[in-house]
């Protein structure tokens, strides 16, 4: 039969038998010999030892009539630990009946921080306990109260839930640190130091004060005139005011430029994995097409685009990091060496486009063309027919139109480009001859290369009878699709020989001469005669005509 006392250990009152109480009583007084060589901040290392043993003891004593016995002492210092391990003293506790073991594991707990708060610490709290850095948590907040407001509202729910870390084992607990007598105690020495170093700013800024004082009162007492304190205070003010200000506009340039290049970054990467013909991918390239010196560059396609994503990207990453340093100053700023490294790959990317872009603008410095003549066998008051048709299979277009647009097809496995950039035209033969003539232009670097650029175009035409049947495209390689390619076909005819446009053609005459100063597209589904100087037509409403010529005229 043990004897029992009734003690108050960290506010809270606990039944113990004698043999407990003793053990637990030179356990104490172990740790604060321990303390006695350096005794700044002493009494509040133990009270909060003692809240600490207090708050495991009542975590065991479930009924009030429960009484405290030497094995429970024995559990709670296993997880404190022994004086001994933290510092070195002559009278250090020890038992023969206890075999210490450091309780290494630490449950992490949620709590606001007070200490490191903007509003009410949920986000250093949250911080804490998912062991990232704060400033991604105000990120996470802000951007979902922009987005729609739910931050806002969680984090007040959170701010009303999570008590704040006041006690110092609250506060290790939130950082997931053991609440032992080692970290209790370093944890309170920190608390001192930055309380010391308070003391001094604070020390400073009075001497401050107090020298400034001095010196007015010096100024008054030796005649000299004295300045307009009111003025000067209220200058000062708002000199505050403007100041805080800035600050806060400071914050939104900061928020503002966070998102900007976070959107061009993530851009960036979602069109770098959307990008076609990669070749590294082996992807196919409906999805983009590149600007126009990516085509037939020295340099690979992919090496190109990585230029241009670094090019891009790097100024952005830069911005992204000053946003998230103007928002919060323990964002550290790039280091020299990456800065420098960033800075080589972006002026490598920089003169790798400069190259390619010079080169692109070398190969289209020069026009070259190619010519095919083809006679016609008609004879005066014969019919020359003119009708275009499209391939549907390879490219399917309901209307039949000049445009300066190309497409990309595959022909026989090959990538060409599917142009449809025709000119027709028809003009007074000088001779009793009638023939039509092809030319294909293009550019290249040199008149050389241009013609050879221009003669691989790919075009094609039929003539039966007095009928000549024109492609309403052309095929080229698809290296050359921004070299300004077109088809020019122009038809020349003798006096007496009658023209008919088919109504496929309308849309490819370019500028054809007529008596009546016809529009092109108007001068479709029309038999048209060629005089000694021009085109006349033979099946035109002529009251109409004089009509549209008086209108014009006017």
């Amino acid at each position: 039969m043990n004897k029992t006392i009734n003690i108050n250990l960290g506010g809270f009152f606990f039944h113990i038998d004698e043999t407990a109480y003793q053990k637990l009583k030179r356990y104490l007084e172990s740790i604060s010999k321990s303390l006695s060589d350096d005794p700044q901040g002493k009494n509040e290392i133990i009270a909060d030892i003692e809240a600490r043993i207090s708050e495991l003891l009542s975590e065991k004593i479930t009924d009030a009539r429960q009484v405290v016995n030497e094995g429970d002492i024995d559990d709670i210092i296993k997880i404190m630990g022994q004086p001994e391990d933290y510092a070195e003293t002559d009278d250090a506790y020890s038992d023969a009946s206890y075999s210490y073991t450091r309780n290494s594991a630490a449950t992490k707990k949620l709590f606001r921080d007070g200490e490191d708060k903007f509003l009410g610490g949920v986000a250093a709290g949250i911080a804490h306990y998912l062991n990232v850095d704060i400033i991604w948590i105000r990120l996470a907040f802000l951007a979902s109260f922009v987005l729609g407001g739910f931050g806002f509202l969680l984090y007040i729910v959170l701010w009303i839930l999570l008590p704040e870390a006041k006690t110092t084992a609250e506060k290790l607990q939130m950082q997931g640190e053991p609440v032992n007598i080692d970290n209790i105690e370093r944890k309170i020495r920190e608390e001192f130091n930055n309380v010391s170093e308070n003391v001094k700013t604070v020390a400073n800024k009075a001497s401050e004060k107090i020298k400034e004082g001095a010196e007015k009162v010096n100024e008054t007492f030796s005649g000299k005139p004295k300045k307009n304190n009111g003025a000067s205070s209220f200058f000062d003010t708002i000199g505050k005011i403007i100041l805080t200000l800035f600050k806060i506009f400071g914050k939104f340039i900061g928020i503002i430029i966070i998102f900007v290049s976070a959107a061009v970054i993530l851009s960036l990467i979602i069109g770098g994995f959307s990008v076609g013909s990669l070749e590294w991918l082996n992807v196919d390239g409906d999805i983009l097409t590149y600007p126009p010196f990516f085509y037939e560059s020295v340099l690979p396609v992919w090496l190109l685009t990585l230029f241009v994503f670094l090019l891009v990207g790097i100024p952005f990453l830069v911005l992204f990091i000053l946003g998230l340093r103007i928002l919060s100053s323990n964002v550290q700023k790039i280091s020299k060496p990456i800065s420098l490294t960033l800075l080589g790959i972006w002026l490598v990317s920089l003169l790798g486009l400069i190259f390619t872009g010079l080169e692109f603008g070398s190969s289209h410095t020069v026009y070259g063309k190619t010519t095919d003549k083809k006679s016609l066998n008609i004879v005066a008051n014969d019919t020359l027919n003119l009708k275009m048709i499209n391939n549907d299979d390879l490219y399917y277009r309901h209307n039949l139109r000049r445009t300066t647009r190309k497409e990309e097809v595959e022909v026989n496995g090959k990538r060409m480009t599917y142009g449809s950039y025709i000119k027709v035209d028809v003009v007074k033969s000088n001779s009793n001859k009638n023939y039509f003539v092809v030319q294909k232009d293009s550019r290249g670097r040199n008149k050389l290369n241009a013609n050879k650029n221009a003669e691989q175009i790919q075009y094609n035409f039929k003539v039966e009878n007095n009928t000549v049947i024109l492609d309403a495209y052309y095929l080229s390689d698809f290296k050359n699709i921004w070299k300004d390619e077109e088809i020019k076909i122009i038809f020349y005819v003798a006096e007496g020989v009658y023209v008919y446009f088919d109504n496929t053609v309308k849309n490819y005459l370019y500028n054809v001469d007529n008596t009546e100063d016809i529009y092109d597209k108007d001068m479709a589904n029309h038999y048209f005669k060629m005089t000694a100087v021009t085109l006349d037509c033979t099946d035109c409403d002529t009251d109409l005509d004089e009509d549209i010529k008086e209108e014009i005229e006017e």
